[in-house]
C-alpha cells in the first residue's frame, strides 16, 4: 500500500474528552472516529488492524473444529421471554417495535438464538457435539460508555456455543477452547494471563477469563507466582487463617470516639493496628414476599467486602446497602458507629468473614454515636457468627492452592468461556435423543472474545510517548519505507519502489509513505500508528549501498547493506 493511495488521519492531539491512552492513540492515529457516544466508525487503518486479529480467531476457531455461521443481529425479544432472560437483562438490551408492533431487541449476546436454531434441528446424539461460532457486531446499551471501544456501545464480538450430550463432553470442548484462546493470544503476541472467573450473568459453573496484563485494566488479577493459580479477585479465595482464634485476654469496654467513623480513624486515635478493628456493613434483601432481611457483613478494618462472594450467601442472596432509615429502624443509630454486639438477632443477621471469626479482642462500633467497643470477643460478648469468605483476596495473602502466596496485577478482561452447562437447554427446551432413544436435555458451552476490545487492550499494553507499539502479527502494516526526497531524487525513488516490490513479493505487509513530507512528520506519523519495523532509504545512503533500519522500540537506527534488508526483514518478522 502507498499512503497516496491511502486515508491517512492522523491528529496531533487528541480529543480533550478521550480518557484512556488506547482511546486517545486511537483518535489521534486515525484508527477510530467517534459517530455517538460508545459508537464508532473504524477508519480504513484501524480496520486493517481489526481484520488481523479477526483474522486470527477465525484461524484458530476452525482449526479447534468450530464451524462458523452467522445469526442476527436483530433478535425477536420472544426468545429472552422464552429463556427468562428479557426482564432480568436489564436496560443494556435495546428493545424496539418493528412496523407491526412486534417486540424485538438488538443482540448483545447470542445464547438464545443459537440454543433455537440447535434445537430446530438436531434431534439425535448422533447429531452431537457441536461447535458454533460467529464474528458479529453486539450492541449493549451502556449507561455511561467511556474508554473508546475498551468500553463501548456497539462492538465485533466473538461469540461460540458447543452443544453435548454430557458433561463429561463439555468439559473436554472447554479444555479444547482454554487451549484455543491460550493460542490466539499467544499468536496476537500479547502479554495474558488465564484467570478462574464468577460466571455472572451468563449463569453456569465454571469458567475463565483471559486478561491482557496492563496497569490500566479495569480488573484485578491474584496470582500465584510460584505456581499456576490465577483467578479474577472477585472470585478468588481469601483463605482461613491458619492461626487459631487466641482466647480472650481484655474485658470489653466502652470506648469514647468522638467524631471518628472511619476505620483508619478510630486505629489511629486509639493507637491501635487496623487489623484490630471490626467494620459492619448494613446490607437489606428484600423477598419476592415483600418482606426484609436486614444483615451485617463483618469484615477486619483493612479489608474490602467481596459483594459478589456475599450475594452467594445461600440464606442473603442478592443484596443493596442499607439506608440511613434502616440502619436506624434495625440497630437504632445512625452509620458510623454500627456494631454486632446486643443486636437483636431475630431481626438482625450477622455474617461474619473468615479473618473476622478468627479475631479475639477486638473494636467496633457500639451502635452509639461517638463510641466503640474494645475487647470485644466472639462466645462471650456475642454470639458465634456465620462464617464466609466475603472479602477480596490482597498482596501476601496465601494461595488457595498451598504453593505460595497471592500477587495483585491489573488485566483487561478480552475474552471469557463459561460451562453453561443445561441453564438455556433447559429453559429452551433444546433437547436429544439418546442411544435408549430417551429425550435428554443438551450441555452448552459459551465461548466470548471482544475482538474489537482487543485492540484496545493491545494498545494500552504497548504504547510509548510517540504513540501505539503493536505486534507484527496485528500492526496496521507489518514494515514502513520512508523515502527521503521521494519526490526529488530518482534514485531514492527507484530504490524505494523496488524494496517496496520485493516486499509484497515475498508476502510482507508493507506501506510506502510516498507523500511529499518532511521526514520528521513521516517518522512520526509511522510511528503514531504503530508500525513494528521502519526502512529509511536517502541519497547519501545509497551513496554508500546502505538503508538505514530501525524496530519500533529500538533506540537508535541501524545502517544495514542495500542487498541485505530483504532477509533481515524476514528474520525479524519470524522471530517477531
Amino acid at each position: 500500500m502507498r499512503t497516496s493511495q491511502f486515508f491517512f488521519t492522523t491528529l496531533k492531539e487528541a480529543p480533550a474528552d478521550a480518557e484512556v491512552v488506547s482511546q486517545k492513540m486511537m483518535l489521534r492515529a486515525g484508527y477510530i472516529k467517534r459517530a455517538a457516544a460508545g459508537i464508532y466508525t473504524w477508519m480504513p487503518l484501524g480496520l486493517r488492524v481489526l481484520r488481523k486479529v479477526e483474522g486470527i480467531v477465525r484461524d484458530e476457531m476452525n482449526n479447534a473444529g468450530a464451524l462458523e455461521l452467522l445469526m442476527p443481529a436483530v433478535q425477536p425479544f420472544e426468545l429472552w421471554e422464552e429463556s427468562g432472560r428479557g426482564p432480568a437483562y436489564g436496560p443494556e438490551l435495546l428493545r424496539f417495535k418493528d412496523r407491526h408492533q412486534r417486540d424485538f431487541v438488538i443482540g448483545p449476546t447470542h445464547e438464545e438464538v443459537i440454543t433455537d436454531v440447535v434445537r430446530r434441528d438436531v434431534k439425535s446424539y448422533r447429531q452431537l457435539p457441536i461447535h458454533l461460532y460467529q464474528i458479529q457486531t453486539k450492541f449493549r446499551d451502556e449507561i455511561r460508555p467511556r474508554f473508546g471501544v475498551m468500553r463501548g456501545r456497539e462492538f465485533l464480538m466473538k461469540d461460540g456455543y458447543s452443544f453435548h450430550t454430557s458433561f463429561a463432553d463439555l468439559q473436554r470442548e472447554y479444555g479444547n477452547m482454554y487451549a484455543t484462546y491460550s493460542r490466539i493470544f499467544t499468536r496476537l503476541g500479547l502479554k495474558f494471563r488465564a484467570v478462574a472467573a464468577d460466571t455472572g450473568s451468563i449463569g453456569g459453573t465454571g469458567s475463565h477469563e483471559f486478561h491482557v496484563l496492563a496497569d490500566s485494566g479495569e480488573d484485578d488479577i491474584a496470582f500465584c507466582p510460584d505456581s499456576d493459580y490465577a483467578a479474577n479477585v472477585e472470585l478468588a479465595e481469601a483463605v482461613a487463617p491458619a492461626t487459631p482464634r487466641a482466647a480472650a485476654a481484655q474485658p470489653m469496654a466502652k470506648i469514647a470516639t468522638p467524631g471518628k467513623a472511619a476505620c483508619a480513624d478510630v486505629a489511629a486515635f486509639l493507637a491501635v493496628d487496623i487489623a484490630k478493628i471490626v467494620k459492619s456493613i448494613a446490607v437489606v434483601s428484600e423477598r419476592e414476599n415483600g418482606t426484609k432481611k436486614f444483615a451485617l457483613l463483618l469484615l477486619r478494618g483493612d479489608h474490602e467486602l467481596n459483594e459478589i462472594k456475599a450475594g452467594k450467601i445461600a440464606t442473603l442472596g442478592t443484596f443493596r446497602f442499607a439506608s440511613d432509615g434502616e440502619v436506624q429502624e434495625y440497630l437504632g443509630c445512625a452509620p458510623g458507629c454500627i456494631g454486632p454486639v446486643a443486636v437483636n438477632r431475630e431481626k438482625v443477621a450477622i455474617f461474619a468473614d473468615r479473618t473476622v471469626a478468627a479475631m479475639s479482642d477486638f473494636v467496633c462500633g457500639a451502635n452509639e454515636a461517638g463510641f466503640h467497643l474494645g475487647g470485644v470477643n466472639f462466645g462471650r460478648d456475642l454470639p458465634e457468627p456465620e462464617v464466609f469468605d466475603i472479602r477480596n483476596v490482597v498482596a501476601g495473602d496465601p494461595s488457595p492452592d498451598g504453593k505460595g502466596k497471592l500477587e495483585i496485577c491489573r488485566g483487561i478482561e478480552v475474552g471469557h468461556i463459561f460451562q453453561l452447562r443445561t441453564k438455556y437447554a433447559q429453559a429452551l427446551n433444546c433437547a436429544f435423543l439418546d442411544e435408549q432413544g430417551k429425550s435428554q436435555v443438551m450441555e452448552m458451552g459459551c465461548y466470548g472474545i471482544g475482538v474489537s476490545r482487543i485492540v484496545g487492550a493491545a494498545i494500552e499494553q504497548g504504547n510509548d510517548e510517540r504513540g501505539i507499539v503493536l505486534p507484527a502479527a496485528i500492526a496496521p502494516f507489518e514494515v514502513c519505507i520512508v523515502p527521503m526526497g521521494y519526490h526529488k531524487s530518482d534514485a531514492v525513488r527507484a530504490a524505494a519502489d523496488q524494496l517496496y516490490s520485493e516486499l509484497r513479493k515475498s508476502g510482507i505487509d508493507v506501506v510506502l509513505d510516498d507523500r511529499n513530507e518532511r521526514p520528521g512528520v513521516m517518522f512520526a506519523d509511522m510511528e503514531l500508528i504503530g508500525i513494528p519495523h521502519r526502512v529509511v532509504i536517502g541519497e547519501r545512503g545509497l551513496n554508500e549501498g546502505k538503508l538505514e533500519y530501525k524496530g519500533r522500540l529500538d533506540g537508535e537506527a541501524t545502517l544495514v547493506a542495500q542487498g541485505e534488508i530483504l532477509d533481515l526483514l524476514k528474520g525479524k518478522l519470524c522471530t517477531g
